[in-house]
């Protein structure tokens, strides 16, 4: 039973950050390394996006907080051997980072009777990263054109983070880097295909920034959860 006061500190911070976000930008509530009493307590609250970045963890949450309502987003780098423990019931795969993953997602979206949701991961930060799509590669993936082929994957916009930093130009570059790539990929691309509607970019130390940037789904773990131990 997690003690009342648990669940009034998760319920304001959901209210705080949901009234700095507007109508458009969703929040996405980082429940990993946290327990199902804190996911149930921000249910409650109203919260209903959770994303896991362990598929292991996922499974475990998902077996146990059971609400039909609510929507699991995995947001961590997925390996492909993963991905059919997931398929049946995620919502929305937020890193596909390669075209080998990409068509795993379809052929178990194929085998489970449904189309799965993603969004491309694109690297604009400055660290050093095995993940994500440059900007470059992306469109090079997009022109060759097998990703139209693929039924059971639904490609519904971009993900991508910041540099670690503080600093705050760095930050607001790296953003605009990611909606120009967005802008650049939906005109040429998806431009009638309105499923392509998702640039999910922001944390809790940065999230107000990308929200200027036209995020429409901010990334918040710490922010309602507080620090993991």
């Amino acid at each position: 039973m997690i003690p009342a006061e648990r669940k009034e500190e998760i319920a304001g911070r959901i209210a705080q950050i949901k009234n700095q976000l507007p109508l458009a930008t969703r929040l996405l509530a980082v429940s990993k390394y946290h327990t199902c009493e804190d996911i149930e307590a921000a249910y409650d609250a109203g919260q209903r996006l959770f994303g896991e970045s362990r598929v292991q963890e996922l499974e475990l949450k998902h077996a146990e907080v059971t609400h039909e309502d609510i929507e699991w987003h995995f947001i961590g780098h997925l390996q492909r051997n993963k991905v059919k423990y997931i398929a049946s019931y995620v919502k929305m795969i937020h890193a596909v980072d390669s075209m080998r993953l990409m068509q795993e997602i379809n052929k178990q979206g194929q085998t489970v009777g449904r189309t799965i949701d993603c969004l491309l991961e694109v690297h604009v930060a400055q660290e050093d990263s095995k993940f994500g799509f440059t900007p470059e590669s992306l469109v090079e993936m997009l022109e060759e054109g097998e990703w139209k082929s693929m039924p059971f994957v639904r490609i519904c916009g971009i993900m991508g983070m910041a540099s670690n930093t503080d600093e705050r130009l760095r930050i607001l570059a790296d953003f605009e880097a990611l909606k120009a790539t967005y802008d650049k990929v939906k005109e040429t691309y998806f431009s009638e295909r309105p499923s392509f509607c998702e640039l999910s970019m922001g944390m809790t130390h940065d999230f107000p920034i990308a929200v200027e940037q036209g995020s429409t789904i901010v990334r918040v773990g710490s922010g309602i959860f507080g620090e993991t131990k």
